[in-house]
């Protein structure tokens, strides 16, 4: 549930407004189909229990609908020449409301739910003791668990303009349902529309984009609205002015009637359509990156890069010094958010390895920040020279380490990562996205407040924006003319969906499935400790051992025997390749490229080095590699011919680490082979620029120009 929605728990009566546009097709007739559908959720709203008001037009366009063909079916074809007189809008009314409500019955009826009608004009609400009686009268009706069925009486009502009377008469069925709903006290009010809300132009305008949350004070000079309604008189300025004048009391959702379950979705906190929130609301709304649209979010952490790189190689790492600093200073504030957010993981039922993952355990805090240190105190990695070259006489070229631009990182249960992600990016120059996930949030949203407060407003809090929707990530990705990298940190399924979903390049890995092979001439003391230690120290890890291969030599051997009991005397479920689930009488592995994350492995064994390196190959996620050997020539074949992105030998496969690399930290493994690979610190998320130093120099076909492209020094 988006928090900005969270109000939705505590609605029971609502009110459902349904404009001609969804009511009927382009060629006038009925949308069974869509009706279909909404009376469907109308239905299931009732079951559940919800008080639900329905406000319908349409009438008049049904009845034009059916006084066209009549006419039609009557007229002669001299009479079809002859210039034909619009139809009147009252007998269209008279005609189309039967109908329109023998429908409504018909689809109720099928559905088990009763309903009513009820007309009314806008004189009718200048009586108080009939809005008195109106009130009884729903209120009856819906303690009987049926529907009231509102709409205008179009073919007596006497209106001839729009009232400007604030007091709640009304002129359309928009504003109806904005003063049903004052009046009957209801919780929320939800305008079904064709569009799937606000947007801040005309929807068929491709630059223009929906408005999450309408903030009064924000967007009134910044929307541009696009025609009226197709049919009705209505249109979304109407329903922005009704919708405005609800929101003083109750909050508003201006939606798709198009979109199956729209309504439902609504009321499951989703982020769809609209939301006019009504004061007492706004206050607990901030107006931070979660109110302001993709594009603007984007377009801020761009703008605040920029600043960010004009300033001093000493300010940036001040920032950096101060965002540790702020991050010590809160670690009580942080552990509490932390441990609900822990809290909140078990009594949900989560693994073990996402809540272990979850957890910020004692000292998390104070290494997070020594980190920080270590990277403010590194070389500033902008505007490095990593090239000059004389092209000409007096024309130099130089290569210089530039920031990317802007990063999205989509993330999923460790909050220390948005600590070491934000850091790096401060690091090198980039501005930045983040997305963690919901088991984090409350982790993530303290993290980001203590890290966006050490950032001076020389360059903005902009600079970090935290997506707090999931929503917010599919408007985010068709962003390829702002953003310049995705990075995604989870599970395969996370990382194939955003590749799929994008334009813009992705850097990461799917899997961790990283081996360790014990060679025939390990010595086996020192096998034992790097294939526990590459097991157990951090087994949710990426760079946790999946999968030991051994020598076949070694399979009867004592050393192997005590691995084995060590490993399972430690907790670890053991399973086993065909050899070895033979061999050892253990559970046969399901897949040899499973990544367990939690205190489980998979053990087989191999002929030799070249069997390992063809199984890895086969079975790995060319993350990192290991193989245990006391022969050189050995290691040599192996360190050479393992396509991962890290290969080691003798050493566990928990190295594989940003800060323990000496980079400082890590924004993430990359596998890929394009750009960076392994872990990707700040050289990863620099590319370069070429910068041109001349002396009015021109090309002119090449003429008199004399070539030089001489190395010069750094």
């Amino acid at each position: 549930m988006d928090p900005s929605r969270a109000f939705v728990k505590n609605v029971k009566r609502l009110i459902v407004k349904v404009g001609t546009a969804v009511v009927t097709r382009t060629d006038g007739r009925l949308a069974v189909g869509r009706l279909g559908d909404l009376f469907e959720q109308l239905q299931e709203l009732n079951s559940q229990g919800y008080e639900v008001i329905l406000v319908s037009s349409g009438a008049v366009g049904v009845g034009r609908q059916r006084l066209r063909y009549r006419k039609l079916l009557y007229s002669s074809f001299s009479d079809l020449q002859k210039p034909q007189l619009e139809l009147n809008g009252k007998a269209c009314a008279a005609v189309g409301q039967s109908g329109l409500m023998a429908l409504y019955d018909s689809l109720f009826s099928q559905l088990d739910v009763a309903s009513s009608q009820l007309l009314v004009t806008d004189n009718d609400f200048k009586d108080p003791e009939f809005r008195n009686q109106l009130c009884r009268t729903v209120n009856t009706l819906l303690s009987l668990k049926v529907i009231p069925v509102f709409n205008e009486n179009d073919a007596v009502s006497t209106r001839k303009a729009p009232y400007e009377d604030s007091s709640g008469i009304f002129w359309d069925n928009d504003s109806l349902a904005a003063l049903l709903a004052l009046e009957s006290k209801a919780d929320l009010l939800v305008l079904l529309s064709d569009v799937e809300g606000l947007y801040n132009g005309p929807p068929s305008d491709s630059k223009s984009e929906l408005i999450d949350t309408y903030i009064k004070e924000k967007h009134d000079e910044t929307i541009t609205f696009g025609d009226k309604s197709r049919v009705g008189r209505g249109g979304m300025q109407a329903k922005v002015k009704a919708a405005s004048c609800a929101a003083t009391q109750i909050p508003v959702v201006i939606t798709s009637g198009f979109t199956r379950d729209s309504i439902l979705k609504v009321l499951q906190g989703k982020k769809v359509g609209t939301l006019f929130p009504t004061k007492s609301m706004l206050k607990e709304i901030v107006v931070s990156t979660k109110d302001i649209s993709s594009r603007d979010m984007a377009v801020s952490a761009r703008d605040c890069s920029r600043r960010l790189q004009s300033i001093s190689s000493e300010e940036r790492k001040k920032i950096l010094l101060d965002v540790a600093d702020a991050l010590e200073a809160n670690e009580a504030k942080i552990r509490a958010e932390n441990e609900a957010d822990v809290a909140a993981a078990q009594q949900a039922g989560y693994e073990k390895a996402l809540i272990s993952r979850l957890t910020l355990k004692p000292g998390k805090i104070s290494s997070l920040a020594k980190s920080i240190r270590v990277l403010a105190n590194m070389d500033d990695p902008i505007g490095q020279i990593l090239k000059r070259t004389e092209v000409a006489d007096e024309l130099v070229l130089e290569k210089k380490s530039s920031p990317l631009g802007v990063l999205l990182i989509v993330f999923e249960s460790r909050p220390d990562a948005l600590v070491q992600i934000a850091s790096l990016a401060i690091r090198s120059g980039n501005g930045l996205l983040l997305k963690g996930g919901k088991e984090a949030m409350r982790s993530n949203a303290i993290l980001h407040k203590v890290i966006t407060g050490a950032i001076p407003t020389s360059v903005g809090g902009g600079l970090i924006g935290l997506v707090t929707s999931r929503d917010e990530i599919a408007d985010l990705l068709k962003l390829d003319d702002v953003i310049d990298l995705v990075i995604p940190r989870g599970s395969n399924k996370l990382v194939s969906q955003i590749k799929a979903s994008t334009k813009i390049p992705v850097l990461g890995h799917a899997d961790g499935i990283c081996h360790v092979y014990i060679d025939k001439s390990a010595d086996m003391s020192m096998a034992k400790k790097i294939v526990l230690d590459a097991k157990i120290d951090y087994p949710a890890a990426c760079n946790a051992m999946e999968t030991l291969l051994v020598h076949k030599s070694l399979l009867k051997s004592a050393g192997i025997k005590d691995i084995i009991f060590e490993l399972e005397t430690k907790g670890v479920v053991i399973f086993g390749g065909r050899t070895a689930s033979k061999e050892l009488s253990i559970p046969n592995a399901e897949s040899f490229h499973h990544e367990y994350s939690s205190m489980a492995c998979t053990i087989e064994f191999v002929d030799d080095v070249n069997a390992a390196i063809d199984h890895i190959h086969r079975y790995g996620s060319a993350h990192t590699d290991c193989i245990v050997t006391s022969d050189d020539e050995v290691a040599d074949i192996f360190l050479k011919q393992v396509d991962s992105a890290a290969v080691f030998h003798n050493a566990s496969t928990r190295f594989s680490d940003g800060a323990r690399f000496g980079l400082g930290a890590e924004v993430g493994i990359s596998t890929g082979r394009i750009h960076a690979r392994g872990p990707v610190g700040v050289e990863g998320l620099l590319t370069t620029r070429w910068i041109l130093k001349g002396n009015g120099q021109v090309v002119n076909s090449d003429e008199g120009v004399v070539y030089t492209h001489k190395n010069l020094p750094l």
